[in-house]
C-alpha cells in the first residue's frame, strides 16, 4: 500500500505535468479544487514553479530554470 508521501509526490508530479500541457502556466483559481494548497506551496518552496500577479489574478507557472 502506498503511503501518504508517495501520494503527495504523485499529486505534485501531476500538477507539474498539467502545467507543461497547458503551456507552462495556469490561472491559480483553476487549480483551487484540484490540488491542495500544500502541494502548490511545496512546489513553490522547491522553486519548481513560481507565482505571477497579473493584476487580474494569479498565474502559477513553471520556473524558468526548471
Amino acid at each position: 500500500m502506498a503511503n501518504s508521501t508517495d501520494s503527495f509526490e504523485r499529486r505534485a508530479n501531476h500538477l507539474l505535468r498539467l502545467l507543461q500541457l497547458c503551456g507552462g502556466c495556469v490561472p491559480l483559481h483553476r487549480l483551487q479544487f484540484q490540488f491542495s494548497d500544500s502541494v502548490i506551496q511545496t512546489l513553490l518552496d522547491k522553486e519548481l514553479v513560481q507565482m505571477q500577479n497579473t493584476g487580474r489574478g494569479f498565474l502559477l507557472e513553471i520556473a524558468e530554470d526548471f
